[in-house]
């Protein structure tokens, strides 16, 4: 059974740093390409699409909201990928997400992804 188990969320003032982390298991993680989404649900909004990663890093897309600021990588030898986000403003508070699917693309519907990470918090104080 696949599982996603993201870390690394917390609390940050607007203008600082995170990096979040999404460890798979139960698969073979180098078969899969990898994303980030985030969801907002105080605000109403839908899960929003982040950034993608192919299976070997050699592909990567952004949203343009995040653009410049935040940076998708992966290390398969740990089963895991990465966001560093910099830069951070209030705006970005929100549950940040991991997601997982074989072929890797630009566009990234939700109901395209296979496996859900259980997501992790980031608020960002102003």
């Amino acid at each position: 059974q696949v599982r996603l188990v993201e870390s690394g969320g917390g609390l940050v003032q607007a203008g600082g740093s995170l990096r979040l982390s999404c460890t798979a298991s139960g698969c073979t993680f180098s078969a899969y390409a990898m994303a980030w989404f985030r969801q907002a649900p105080e605000k109403g909004e839908e899960r929003e699409f982040l950034a993608a990663i192919s299976w070997n890093g050699g592909s990567t897309t952004y949203a343009d909201s995040v653009k410049g600021r935040f940076t998708i990588s992966r290390r398969n030898a740990k089963n895991t990928e990465y966001l560093q986000m910099n830069s951070l403003k209030p705006d970005d508070t929100a549950v940040y997400y991991c997601a997982a699917k074989r072929f890797y693309s630009n566009a990234w519907p939700t109901n395209s992804v296979e496996y859900w990470g259980q997501g992790t918090q980031v608020t960002v104080s102003s």
